[in-house]
């Protein structure tokens, strides 16, 4: 079939199989091409299909020859439908991984779940014995609670008052004003529960427990905190209440860990284009003058590029891992540079409908988005019939 983009609202209906295959591999090159990372060797990734997981699963394999089990919940493809783009992802991640002559296998499932946690937990027994990085990387709006049998839902909403600022329609160009109305009833706690450190904590119990950590084990999860310009809506608002937890909750898991001698980290990451961040009002107005400030100055990034640098300059440094004066690892530095915010901070106040393509990347944050779903890739033909029936090998 001829597959294009199929939007509704924020959101792409569809997936290209070819153009995911090759942000893959475009992803694998460049890892290549920074070299050898002296990194672990039996890697689990918890959210592994897009983004930030599935380019720290490349990072591991392509950059330290490890062994990687990935953890997903995506849509396979079937005839006349296409997947989820992170099925098309893992499906090229693993053909490629196997030609490299290197382990990968993949679990599809729903990750909070306690069946999935065993069924991880049983792979790693039968095929690597333990493991000795565990990348935590899920980022679902619900959750299931293993426990309770609860169905939790998050919300991403300012506390206290209303938050009124700019904002951009990506798709269209049109910066308007928008006000976001605070969260209410059990909107707090129901996002701390989806985003927290919980699940976290369940899946390093479990794999202790089991036995499949090895000693000096290593696991890191995934946060954001941006600039005073988003805070009402983001850092202060529900969801960073829920990555308070889930900070907070890396160190209970090191404590935990201690006679392992293993050790749990946060790394704040940059802000980047992803599904959820193009549906928060604010974020990608400011996403876009922040990636032509970036681009200006030689230094963006999108996550392959800081996966690789988290793995080579942060977490495989050869020496001690650097860490902020609450324990986060920060890779979000260039990002968070006093001259960078000063020069989006001055740009947020002129954008207008009329100059933003002038002053800020909207072109770059429309194709990054839609590199997402597969589209927009050089080299892939999008006219040509393509097989939307994909399997990922592993589970196939």
């Amino acid at each position: 079939m001829i597959i294009e983009p199929r939007m509704r609202g924020f959101i792409c209906l569809t997936s290209h199989p070819k153009g995911c295959e090759q942000s893959v591999k475009n992803q694998i090159e460049y890892v290549k091409s920074k070299g050898t990372i002296d990194g672990a060797k039996k890697v689990l990734v918890i959210g592994a299909s897009t983004g930030f997981g599935l380019a720290s699963r490349i990072t591991s394999a392509f950059g330290s020859g490890a062994a990687t089990i990935g953890v997903f919940f995506e849509k396979p493809s079937a005839e006349g439908k296409t997947a989820s783009p992170g099925w098309y992802n893992s499906a090229a991640f693993e053909v490629e991984a196997h030609k490299a002559g290197l382990y990968a296998k993949s679990i599809n499932g729903d990750a909070f779940s306690n069946e999935v946690k065993q069924q991880t937990i049983d792979l790693i027994k039968a095929d690597l014995g333990q493991v000795d990085l565990i990348i935590y990387s899920l980022a679902s709006p619900v959750r299931l609670h293993p426990t309770t049998g609860v169905l939790h839902r998050s919300v991403l909403k300012p506390i206290g008052a209303p938050f009124t600022n700019k904002t951009v329609d990506f798709h269209t160009g049109k910066v308007s004003e928008i006000s976001i109305e605070p969260c209410s009833g059990d909107d707090i706690e129901n996002t701390v529960t989806v985003m927290g450190g919980e699940d976290w904590a369940m899946w390093m119990d479990a794999l202790k427990e089991a036995g499949v950590l090895a000693p000096g084990a290593t696991t890191v999860a995934y946060s954001y905190i941006g600039p005073a310009l988003t805070e009402p809506v983001y850092r202060k608002g529900t969801i960073g209440r829920a990555k308070d937890h889930l900070e907070a909750t890396a160190f209970e898991i090191s404590d935990k860990l201690k006679d392992i001698n293993g050790k749990a980290y946060v790394s704040v990451n940059k802000a980047l284009v992803t599904q959820a961040s193009s549906a928060i009002p604010v974020i990608p107005l400011y996403i876009s003058l922040l990636y032509k400030t970036m681009k200006e100055e030689g230094i963006h990034e999108g996550c392959i590029e800081q996966m690789q640098r988290l793995f080579q300059q942060r977490l495989y440094n050869g020496s001690e891992i650097p860490t902020d004066d609450k324990g986060r690892i920060r890779i979000d530095d260039w990002e968070m540079r006093d001259d960078i915010q000063a020069k989006v901070d001055a740009l947020w106040a002129q954008a207008t409908t009329e100059n933003l393509a002038e002053i800020g990347d909207l072109a770059g944050y429309r194709s990054d988005f839609y590199n997402l779903f597969g589209f927009e890739f050089a080299g892939v033909d999008y006219q040509a019939d393509t097989n939307e029936v994909v399997n990922v090998p592993s589970i196939a």
